[in-house]
């Protein structure tokens, strides 16, 4: 069987792959991508945080994602019964970025990971990584191609960000069980027809159900018209509907008189989608000559957008890693991959817990809240949950005595 030797074979050309793609190809190394969808195809997960445009910009591609023309995003609007609230992400605690997009994710992914063969890797369509030996000095891995030829890569490190697709976690058996409860997501692209003046389309909406706290709506208007509108809830409430995935959304939308009334124009031309039991986890992110990336390693919920995010600043600190193994140091991976990475995890994680506790709603509706408060948690929404000097990241039980103060 023919083997070929590259530096470093990424399997999955979603925006983890693309972005260490970048940055590895500007520390001289050859990169070879391997996917098994023919690009651009769909995927969900559209609202983007300003943070990740740090990553982007890092590897290279921001123009690339400037000129693409996709919807401005500056913050993120909250909605529940008649509640309203509204966080602009310039106005935040810590310093970066404090805006980015909203895209459909076929388009965007493809624009990066074009932007990344324009730099200089290889990318391979169609090809399926489907076995993968770790046990070697170097990683080796066989991948058929979409003429069903076989042959094998031998690479010097691997890096797993295939998403949802967890390649490596199911090929190495890593996979574990979440601890988040089992939720799932109806969801689908729409032609909007928001009358103009009552919807800003530069932020993302979230709706709250009115009677059940734990059932939520997006609403992610895209530069064209159309957006995506999705509803997570536990599997037990989702299956009291009947009909088609777009029937029972359509049904569920309905239940919140706020998100129907502003949908009442729209097309729904596209079948929606079913996803349940997202949530998951791996027994390691890392191990000899390979670490997992984004999606592949962990993902917790789509509540705050984080996915996209924890995908490209896991790749930037993989990327680091792997530069100083090329240069001949010793990198302990745990030290300096997991357990950096987990850290900013952690901080979406009790965010995102207390969200369906009704602890965190009961912060972003709070009617006095400390500007300087509110700083924190806008940083905090708007992906910064690395930035230690924020409190709310350090320490993130401070928010359990946040939920007291705003629920009395």
């Amino acid at each position: 069987m023919q083997t070929e030797e590259v530096d470093v074979l990424i399997i999955g050309a979603g925006p983890s792959g693309s972005v260490a793609a970048g940055l590895l190809l500007q520390q001289g190394l050859r990169v070879l991508v391997i996917e098994k969808e023919q690009f651009p195809r769909f995927s969900i997960g559209e609202s983007l945080l300003p943070q990740s445009m740090e990553y982007i910009e890092a590897a290279g591609f921001l123009q690339d994602v400037v000129e693409a023309g996709f919807q401005y995003k500056n913050g993120a609007a909250f909605v529940r019964g008649d509640k309203h609230t509204a966080f602009d992400f310039r106005d935040k605690f810590s310093e970066g970025w404090g805006t980015t997009y909203q895209v459909q994710r076929a388009d965007f992914d493809h624009v990066l990971i074009k932007a990344a063969e324009k730099a200089g890797a290889e990318v391979r369509y169609q090809h399926r990584v489907v076995a993968v030996d770790v046990a070697r000095d170097r990683p080796i891995v066989r991948v058929v191609s979409a003429d069903k030829e076989t042959y094998q890569v031998s690479a010097r490190f691997l890096l797993d960000a295939s998403g949802f697709g967890r390649v490596l976690p199911r090929l190495l058996d890593l996979e574990t069980p979440s601890t988040f409860p089992v939720r799932g997501a109806y969801f689908t692209h729409i032609e909007d027809n928001i009358p103009l003046g009552t919807f800003d389309r530069n932020k993302i909406l979230i709706s709250v159900h009115p009677e059940h706290v734990g059932v939520w709506y997006w609403t992610i208007p895209f530069s064209n018209g159309r957006c995506s509108v999705g509803v997570v809830a536990a599997t037990e409430f989702l299956e009291q509907f009947e009909g088609t995935e777009t029937e029972r959304l359509q049904a569920i939308v309905a239940q919140t008189p706020t998100l129907s009334t502003m949908l009442g124009a729209a097309v729904w031309d596209t079948p929606a989608r079913k996803l349940v039991g997202y949530a998951a986890n791996v027994k390691s992110l890392h191990g000899k000559g390979y670490a997992l990336l984004g999606n592949a390693g962990e993902f917790l919920d789509p509540v705050f957008s984080s996915g996209v995010t924890i995908a490209v600043k896991s790749a930037s600190l993989a990327a680091q890693a792997i530069g100083r193994v090329f240069q001949g140091e010793t990198v302990d991976w745990q030290a300096d991959y997991a357990d950096p990475l987990k850290a900013g995890v952690d901080a979406f994680r009790s965010f995102v817990e207390s969200w369906y506790s009704g602890g965190f709603q009961d912060v972003i509706f709070y009617p006095h809240q400390s500007p300087e408060v509110r700083k924190m948690i806008t940083a905090i929404l708007a992906g910064y949950a690395w930035d230690t000097q924020n409190p709310y990241v350090a320490q993130p039980a401070r928010l359990r005595t946040l939920e007291q103060v705003c629920a009395a």
